[in-house]
């Protein structure tokens, strides 16, 4: 079992800056993959991005390459998302996701954190 906490949301106007952790405990696995995904209200949950916890392998959204940067931290267990040039669309609630292996499909992660919430003021 893996527990996933996230923490670091908020409000933040347009261009701003905010990093998402998510605290990984239980039993996780070198291999795992680590994933963020949102849910706007009314929408679908999308992926964002995934890492494994060696770091070598990394996927990103077209919506936030080149603005957002997924990294762990293998001493601490954790995950971030560091998001820059924030929009208006970004707003979402964020989730941290953990699967056995890697993958950008959402049904494929069988751990989820509780959401943290992010909103861009125009």
């Amino acid at each position: 079992q893996v527990q996933l906490v996230e923490s670091g949301g908020g409000l933040v106007q347009t261009g701003g800056s905010l990093r998402l952790s998510c605290a990984a405990s239980g039993r996780t696995f070198s291999n795992n993959a680590m994933g963020w995904f949102r849910q706007a209200p009314g929408e679908e949950r999308e992926f964002v991005a995934a890492i494994t916890w060696s770091g070598r392998s990394t996927n990103y959204a077209d919506s936030v390459k080149g603005r957002f940067t997924i990294s762990t931290d293998n001493a601490k267990n954790t995950v971030y998302l560091q998001m820059n040039n924030l929009k208006p669309e970004d707003t979402a609630v964020y989730f941290c996701a953990a699967a056995r292996g890697y993958t950008l499909v959402r049904r494929e992660y069988e751990y989820w954190g509780q959401g943290t919430q992010v909103t861009v003021a125009s």
